[in-house]
């Protein structure tokens, strides 16, 4: 590198050439200011962490199907077996609606979403998320929703559910909401018309609950709502009835956020197989 005389443009630079404005006084800001960038690229480079490491984990989050503290435990011990089988490190956390989750994949606050069915459509086509797995629950890859009533309240069919408190799950619950709705319609009753009051309780054990509280006089849940609770409620398959099943619904999914890199969906994916054997 030479150095170039003095000029009315520059001062004395080590430079090739001056790139400046004719001013003295841009000259001594804009070269600190581009040498500062030139070294400072680098750096940052050098400093980002790569996704999976231990200092940027996979962000996981759960929907709040059930008990939170379950799901979150649960989840836990779903993120250390996948560190295991993948060396990336993940963290977990359960949403405080189904709407939530969808939300926080939008905006790339989590890279892996455990969702729903209903959900996972809802994010799909809103946010473009990725369906990497379905779940598979006693060897299937579907389960039910179902209509749940309590045993004294005399109801017996859809149609005395006429004027009756009725319990939904969450608005983005595919067997607690969307499959219920889809049930009444079938057999000819307006759900927005049927009950005299109808609430979203926030989980299916919160929906059992309900029930077995006698806060409401109906509910909707996935088919294994009630034995969720059976070991804090051991009477509730005496007290809470079925009376009506939903048809099949998908199981729920493993869905990856827009934009998450190829390797670490497959990575991802594989780990949950290797799990699951």
């Amino acid at each position: 590198m030479r150095t170039i005389p003095a000029s009315s443009h520059c001062k004395t630079l080590s430079l090739d050439s001056c790139i400046f404005p004719p001013n003295d006084f841009l000259c001594r800001i804009f070269l600190p200011l581009i040498v500062t960038i030139l070294f400072l690229a680098p750096i940052q480079q050098a400093h980002a962490v790569e996704l999976g490491a231990e200092g940027n984990p996979i962000r996981m989050m759960f929907v709040p199907s059930g008990d939170a503290q379950v799901i979150l435990e649960g989840g836990q011990e779903i993120a250390k077996l996948l560190k295991q089988a993948t060396g990336l490190h993940f963290t977990t956390a359960v949403a405080t609606s189904y709407a939530a989750v969808i939300e926080a994949m939008g905006a790339g606050k989590v890279d892996i979403g455990w969702l729903a069915t209903f959900s996972y459509v809802l994010a799909r086509d809103k946010y473009d998320v990725e369906l990497m797995l379905i779940v598979v629950r006693f060897g299937k890859p579907f389960y039910r929703g179902q209509i749940m009533v309590r045993a004294d309240s005399g109801i017996k069919t859809l149609a005395d559910l006429k004027g009756k408190t009725f319990a939904y799950v969450d608005p983005a619950s595919t067997s607690g909401h969307l499959y219920p709705k889809a049930l009444l319609l079938a057999h000819g009753h307006d759900p927005d018309k049927l009950f005299s009051q109808s609430v979203f309780a926030g989980s299916h054990n919160a929906v059992v609950l309900s029930l077995l509280k006698g806060e409401v006089d109906a509910g909707a849940a996935y088919d294994g709502s009630r034995l969720a609770v059976a070991k804090s409620h051991p009477d509730v398959f005496k007290k809470v009835k079925v009376i009506a099943y939903t048809q099949d619904i998908p199981n729920d999914t493993v869905t990856a956020r827009k934009g998450l890199p190829t390797a670490i969906k497959k990575k991802i994916s594989e780990g949950l197989k290797f799990i699951a054997k």
